[in-house]
């Protein structure tokens, strides 16, 4: 063999390395340095561009990924383009289509044994309340991105005021609500149920469901998410 064949396989193999002795916790970085993230960095655009990391490290392409979640390539296309925002249950499904974690999209990189986030530190998952993307109803701040290895998901949703109906979400997991400020709906199945501040619910996700704010003002919520 040719010493300079040896010379490229070794700098191969080095290359390769990290990956086969780091497992994920190395595919994770090498998708946010694919995706040119930051683990603080946690708005729309980088949410959508690690989607697409994932997405592509997985070596599916969108109709891969439309089948598995059923939304289409057209909506897939604006959540990789950071123009639609996906509502949480959206999340869920795109993290098992992608062999992922809902919290690896969230902040891939987490790294923290544990989290501390101020309350003016608090970074939106979703666009702002502001936005003309609201017409899921709801946005969401993260309440523990940094945490590595998350059993649970922790946010702050806002339901805005005469949102668009949307149909039932379904998904795997359960999911706690507390309600802050505001009146909203919630409904499980057949069931319905109008919660104020201080009332709570809690229930398995693969029910269909959803919440919405009830009357002019928005509702604000302690909304804790898993996926198991």
């Amino acid at each position: 063999m040719d010493p300079k064949d040896n010379r490229e396989s070794a700098v191969i193999d080095e290359q390769c390395a990290p990956s086969r002795a780091g497992g994920q916790e190395e595919f994770l970085r090498g998708v946010e340095k694919v995706a040119g993230l930051g683990v603080s960095q946690v708005d729309d655009a980088p949410l959508a561009r690690r989607i697409q990391a994932l997405r592509q490290a997985g070596g599916l392409d969108l109709a891969d990924v439309s089948q598995r979640t059923g939304l289409s390539e057209g909506e897939l296309t604006a959540i990789e383009e950071g123009r639609l925002s996906p509502p949480l249950g959206v999340l869920m499904k795109l993290a098992k289509a992608l062999g992922s974690e809902m919290g690896t999209l969230i902040a891939g990189g987490a790294q923290a044994a544990h989290a501390v986030v101020r309350a003016s530190q608090r970074q939106p998952i979703s666009r702002r309340a502001g936005d003309a993307d609201t017409s899921y109803g709801y946005s969401y701040e993260h309440l523990a991105a940094a945490k590595a290895n998350r059993a649970m998901e922790p946010f702050v949703v806002t339901l805005h005021p005469h949102a668009e109906a949307k149909p039932a979400s379904q998904h795997d997991g359960q999911e706690f609500i507390f309600v802050l400020e505001g009146s909203m709906e919630a409904v499980v199945g057949e069931v319905r149920e109008v919660l104020e501040p201080g009332d709570s619910i809690y229930y398995d996700s693969g029910a269909p469901h959803y919440v919405r704010a009830l009357g002019d003002q928005p509702a604000r919520i302690l909304a804790v998410l898993t996926s198991k």
